[in-house]
């Protein structure tokens, strides 16, 4: 009997259990707003003639088309000008003729810069160039936002701006492995 007792306490002692459990609890409270931006392109100068029916004439040359002048002493500011006018004749008297011109002048260099200023966080005058994209910054007003115990959640905001974001979340988390 001696020697079944040993025996017994292995076999009747209690085995360890192996379960995992893990519990969390996040409050995640948050406001953001746009920073201002600016970002402006400046537009070239283009030229260009089309038509139908029709002979063009340009510097007494005829089939020729004017022309910019990409000269440096025909660019002033960053804009080049027009090499010579272009005149048309019909080319087939009595028949249908159409004729079309388009000129873009282009941004000239500014002499002093003339960009965009920020003022608190809002863009109050725009740049002047030809292609340009301006996010005027949000202002975060007076903000309030909060969470209880219970998950109870409240926000206030009052004389915010644009591009305000508020964003408040609540998550559990239980595991049992």
């Amino acid at each position: 009997m001696k020697k079944l007792i040993p025996f017994l306490f292995i076999v009747g002692s209690p085995t360890a259990v192996l379960a995992d459990i893990s519990h969390s609890i996040q409050n995640v409270v948050s406001v953001s707003t746009l920073g201002a931006s600016s970002t402006a392109n400046r537009v070239g100068t283009t030229f260009s003639a089309s038509g139908t029916n029709v002979t063009p004439t340009a510097s007494e040359t005829a089939n020729a088309i004017g022309t910019l002048d990409l000269t440096d002493a025909q660019i002033t500011n960053g804009v080049p000008t027009i090499d010579s006018t272009t005149t048309y004749a019909v080319t087939t008297a009595g028949d249908a003729w159409s004729v079309s011109e388009s000129f873009i002048q282009g941004d000239s260099i500014p002499t002093s810069f003339l960009g965009t200023t920020v003022t608190n966080g809002v863009v109050p005058s725009l740049p002047i160039f030809g292609d340009t994209t301006t996010v005027s910054g949000g202002d975060i007003g007076t903000t309030a936002m909060t969470m209880d115990s219970g998950g109870a959640m409240t926000v206030n905001l009052s004389a915010t701006g644009a591009g305000v974001t508020a964003q408040m979340q609540s998550t559990i988390k239980l595991e049992i492995d």
